[in-house]
């Protein structure tokens, strides 16, 4: 399922490949998000374009609408949304812990308002896998409790017994209905999620209990969720040497692209964030020196593209910085589409280059030096 290919000599990045029913995962890989069964604004054929090889559904999201009635009877999220690669979905946790009104966690899972319509809803560690069951992905996560930040001791310690609670309950239930990817191609994986907040034997605790339950990979999750940049580093350096090296390992809901190719020099294989297209939709790209509002009044009468040497459809289609900026603030969609769509390009396509770095023992130059171009201060110009 996960082989490891390359290892870097200078920090614990890694090259390797995953297996799935719909195809194969290069690593280190970045998952467009794609919540409700898209993409926001791209299309399939467009990300096949950009080659993204996985994506990321939302269990949530899809539960709550269009619902696994609809989902089931469409055969599953591949064939609901025409797309022939791999897919991640996340066990809904977070958006229970985001989204959800009125919450109230038990034993059992949790009871809640969704966020739709404030109806009564339920999902616990058997409902979230029967719901990735339905939908047919690739890779389903357990089902856990993030924890909010800050947090206590005691709450995060209790958070975590609940949370490794639930995760053998999944395990108990994968087992007895061994479910399959979408079109019953293959097996469905299951990646554990490694909680305990910012407390470093809270998350060592969390990693040995997962892999003594035995996954197919393992996420490292609570981050992201308010915490200092540096407390999100801690998590995964807690988290990461009690992992096994023979399985992938996902930092999720994360992040900022210097984020990502530190993350890939701590052991970290994938991730997923919904940063490239959200802002987009605000008017902001990412270029190899950070990020540009393309909005900014200086780029009116601007003839160049995003960013020089970019073959995104946007920039490589022609399309200048000026006509862009004008369809923002026109708020005409095509706007946001060419941004998202340029955003989505450069995070698979740092991705690309890590990889490329890793194998060719330059990981260490290349992360060097595209971290301090990134965050480098820029001249006002």
């Amino acid at each position: 399922m996960f082989e490891l290919l390359k290892t870097d000599a200078t920090s614990k990045a890694r090259r390797g490949r995953v297996t799935t029913a719909h195809g194969v995962i290069e690593t280190p890989i970045f998952m467009p998000v794609g919540t409700q069964g898209t993409v926001k604004s791209v299309s399939p054929d467009e990300l096949r374009g950009l080659e993204a090889q996985v994506i990321l559904g939302n269990t949530y999201h899809l539960f709550v609408r269009p619902g696994m009635e609809i989902m089931g009877h469409f055969g599953g999220l591949h064939q609901f949304m025409n797309w022939d690669r791999p897919i991640l979905t996340d066990s809904g946790g977070y958006q229970v812990f985001s989204l959800a009104k009125l919450r109230k966690i038990t034993e059992k899972g949790v009871n809640f308002q969704n966020h739709l319509d404030g109806a009564p809803t339920f999902i616990g560690p058997e409902t979230s896998m029967e719901i990735q069951q339905t939908l047919g992905s690739d890779i389903a996560m357990l089902f856990d409790e993030c924890p909010p930040y800050p947090c206590e001791r005691d709450a995060a310690e209790t958070s975590l017994a609940l949370t490794t609670r639930w995760a053998k309950r999944c395990k108990d239930w994968i087992e007895e209905n061994k479910p399959m990817a979408g079109g019953g191609k293959g097996r469905q994986l299951h990646f554990g999620i490694v909680q305990g907040s910012v407390y470093g034997d809270l998350r060592e605790r969390a990693a040995k209990s997962l892999v003594d339950l035995g996954f197919d990979g393992y996420a490292i999750g609570g981050v992201s969720v308010g915490e200092p940049e540096i407390e999100m580093f801690r998590a995964i350096e807690h988290a990461e040497p009690f992992l096994p090296e023979e399985k992938p390992r996902y930092a999720m809901g994360l992040g900022t692209p210097p984020q990502m190719v530190e993350m890939v020099a701590r052991g970290v294989d994938m991730f997923d964030c919904v940063l490239p297209t959200r802002i987009a939709r605000n008017g902001t790209a990412y270029t190899a020196d950070g990020t540009l509002n393309i909005k900014n009044q200086k780029f009116e009468k601007d003839e160049g593209p995003i960013e020089e040497g970019c073959e995104c459809p946007a920039c490589a289609g022609g399309f200048m910085r000026g006509y862009i900026r004008h369809l923002i603030k026109a708020e005409e969609i095509l706007g946001l589409r060419l941004i998202s769509l340029h955003n989505l390009h450069f995070y698979l396509r740092l991705m690309a280059q890590v990889r490329e770095a890793i194998e060719n023992e330059t990981f260490d130059a290349f992360r060097t030096a595209f971290v301090s171009n990134y965050s480098k201060p820029k001249s006002s110009s």
